[in-house]
């Protein structure tokens, strides 16, 4: 009868024990996932505001928490644009309330939340998604483009988070979700004014996740990469606008470098109902910021790189043009199709005046 050798146990041993440690790591992954499911808040009821919430990402987020049976508000500055998404979540049954506001004006804030505790006696869940985006060279961008992109992305979280803190302290209970961007971790070129914006947006999350923990108020950081969205056709564009949108529709709405919004926003949904302290999304995303964090300068020597190769770089035209008002053949090539499909679905083309 032949014994294995030494070499043979050792090599049989390590085989069990790295088995064992795979199937006891999987277990622990498997328990963790069960333990999130299982302390995942119950939406059922709840009142959640949801800023920007009349199209693109607010509103995939609105219909998400529809789905499961919450009362929604929806903000924007448009009304037709407001009630073309209250007719569609109402139709899927849910109750919705619809208040026009510009969250970069306190004042109106200020009425809007007023109005939400009149009608609903609370708001338990706030997700501020408002946004606006400018896109070109520095030398095309205003200082009337930093002062807007921080009033909407970062003093409309300000204001909004502030007017509703208070009752969800007294209540020791609420959501807060701030919908940042990578760019809130890492300065894009030809996107200052909106980096700039994000940046802030994620200090003033990160700060408030710790201050209002111990109050039991939940604080999401919500770091999205690109997004089918359709929010291009509405962005702003500037210097050699036709050559910028051509490159940022082209991103924004390939599936390699961009993501679904319906899949963003059920991600949401679930960091918010976990009370997950941040949410970074997308693979692009998590590797971008993964790499900065471990080697900044390297990441922004290679977006110098990236820079050169960017269209306008030195223009100084100021004007600025609607996605949808600087279409080129590259733009409304069927490489867009899905960005158009999402345009449609998520009610970024106009809505129709009456």
């Amino acid at each position: 009868m032949k014994f294995p050798g030494k070499k043979a146990l050792l090599w049989g041993a390590a085989g069990t024990v790295t088995a064992g440690a795979l199937a006891s790591a999987g277990a622990v992954v498997a328990a963790g996932a069960l333990l999130n499911r299982l302390r995942m808040a119950d939406m059922d009821g709840k009142v959640v505001l949801i800023t920007g919430g009349s199209r693109g990402l607010g509103f995939a987020i609105a219909r998400e928490f529809a789905s499961l049976r919450s009362r929604v508000v929806i903000c924007a500055r448009n009304n037709d644009e407001l009630d073309r998404a209250a007719a569609e979540l109402r139709r899927s049954g849910a109750e919705v309330l619809t208040v026009q506001c510009d969250v970069a004006d306190q004042d109106q804030v200020t009425a809007m939340v007023s109005r939400v505790n009149e009608h609903f006696g609370q708001i338990d869940v706030l997700v501020n998604n408002a946004g606006i985006i400018s896109v070109g060279p520095i030398e095309s961008q205003t200082i009337e483009d930093f002062h807007q992109a921080m009033d909407v992305m970062f003093w409309g979280q300000v204001y909004t988070t502030l007017a509703v803190v208070p009752e969800m302290k007294r209540r020791r209970s609420g959501w807060i979700a701030n919908i940042s961007s990578i760019g809130g971790k890492i300065s894009v070129p030809h996107l200052v004014p909106y980096s700039c914006a994000k940046f802030a947006s994620v200090g003033l999350s990160e700060g408030l996740t710790a201050e209002l923990a111990k109050d039991r108020i939940h604080v999401t950081t919500v770091v999205p990469g690109l997004m089918r969205t359709g929010s291009h056709i509405n962005a702003y564009f500037k210097g050699d606008h036709k050559a910028e949108y051509s490159w940022f529709s082209l991103a924004a709405t390939n599936p390699i470098s961009s993501i679904g919004a319906g899949r963003a926003a059920r991600s949401i949904v679930r960091a918010i109902r976990q009370g997950q302290a941040e949410l970074v999304l997308g693979v692009p995303a998590k590797l971008a910021a993964a790499f900065h964090g471990i080697l900044p300068s390297t990441t922004i020597r290679a977006l110098g790189v990236v820079n050169r190769l960017m269209p306008g770089t030195g223009s100084e035209n100021k004007e600025r043009f609607l996605g949808r008002d600087s279409e080129s053949t590259l733009s409304q090539s069927p490489l867009t199709s899905l960005g158009k499909r999402a345009s449609r679905d998520l009610h970024q083309q106009p809505a129709v005046t009456r």
